[in-house]
């Protein structure tokens, strides 16, 4: 676990967060910037720098992300209305922090295409 990454440095207790989650391999917590009425960050446990970096390994945890999201869109209330997934990658995907995560937004309208 790198020390200077925030996501690790979240997931170690070493900084605040408004955590919802928590199992052995996901984090999640709300966004502090929240770009629609519900906005999650699902993280990773393991650090992994993005999604282009996941190895074969780790491929359950991709769908343990996925599972914990369908949950806490239940909990959250927008399962049934729709919500978003989202896995930035790279810079000019939007990623600006080098940890596998994903945003889960919902609560509103969401319009295609984004960005």
């Amino acid at each position: 676990m790198p020390s200077d990454c925030l996501f690790c440095r979240i997931i170690a207790g070493e900084l605040p967060s408004a955590q919802i989650y928590a199992d052995d391999s996901v984090v999640a917590i709300r966004d502090i910037s929240p770009q629609a009425p519900t906005h999650i960050l699902l993280l990773s446990r393991k650090h992994i720098a993005s999604v282009r970096d996941v190895a074969e390994e780790d491929h359950d945890l991709i769908g343990k992300i996925c599972d914990v999201g369908t949950e806490l869109a239940t909990r959250e209330g927008i399962a049934d209305d729709g919500y978003r997934l989202v896995i930035n990658v790279g810079r000019d995907g939007g990623q600006t922090v080098d940890h596998l995560h994903v945003h889960m937004l919902g609560g509103r309208h969401m319009a295609w295409p984004p960005g």
